[in-house]
């Protein structure tokens, strides 16, 4: 077994004014830890502060899932930011979710990228480092990514925690990287396969890329998307699985 402990995360506070993307309430009775938007891709300040409140009250880990400022494209349009500005973006990102988080009586404990911002943090040395500097600035702050990416490299050299995830509802290249969303069969739809895939990565530290291949993704943390449609009970149908499966499901040390 990879793992007997296993962490579960989503992506929560994924709205703006009065739209809302996720169901944050009900993934927050599921979830060990919730990345919350900082306002770059979505998340106004009455959003931030309202699920930083849940998320104490469930006693919840809080993450500031830190983007490019791109609103319009939810922060999935790649984007080009110099490194002393992206640098400072994702600490102005953590400091404001900081505010209400401290306010709920919690804090902010990791960092996670959200989007193309995660992407581009895989492969580009130079935008990993950007956002680890920002991490820094922050705090210091444990950082979320994909394993083997450049991102989590920057913060091991920068002497930060660094936490492996993997992700249950989307498919994997040969890699071990993600396929990009624009390529059919990117997002897993059926529950059933996510389900199965969640405690096959947590148990075996493996998964099966979409061209066929197995990929090691050894992982401490598993991520199921917020914005996908049913995810709160998705995420709970995982839940159930991994702890039938002999895991503990707790947030990460």
């Amino acid at each position: 077994m990879a793992n007997a402990v296993i962490d579960l995360n989503a992506d929560l506070g994924e709205g703006f004014g009065r739209w809302r993307l996720t169901d944050d309430d009900a993934l927050l009775a599921v979830v060990t830890s919730a990345n919350v938007a900082c306002g770059f891709h979505a998340g106004d300040p009455a959003t931030m502060r309202r699920v930083c409140e849940r998320a104490a009250e469930h006693g919840v880990r809080i993450g500031a899932q830190v983007s490019y400022r791109d609103l319009a494209g939810f922060g999935r349009r790649a984007m080009d930011v110099p490194p002393d500005e992206l640098t400072a973006e994702v600490a102005y990102q953590i400091g404001a979710l900081e505010v209400f988080a401290r306010a709920a009586g919690s804090a902010v404990a990791y960092v996670k990228p959200h989007g193309a911002l995660y992407n581009r943090a895989v492969r580009d040395a130079e935008q990993a480092a950007a956002v680890v500097a920002g991490a820094r600035l922050a705090g210091g702050l444990p950082v979320l990514g994909l394993p083997g990416s450049q991102l989590l490299a920057a913060a091991e050299r920068a002497g930060l925690g660094t936490v492996t995830e993997a992700f249950a509802d989307r498919a994997y290249t040969a890699e071990g990287t993600l396929v990009p969303r624009r390529e059919p069969g990117a997002v897993v739809e059926a529950a059933d396969a996510v389900v199965a895939r969640s405690v096959e990565i947590a148990r075996t530290g493996r998964v099966t890329a979409l061209t066929g291949e197995t990929v090691t993704v050894g992982a401490r943390s598993l991520c199921v998307h917020g914005d996908t449609p049913g995810a709160a009970r998705l995420a709970a149908r995982v839940r159930e699985a991994l702890e039938a499966a002999g895991l503990r499901v707790e947030a990460f040390a």
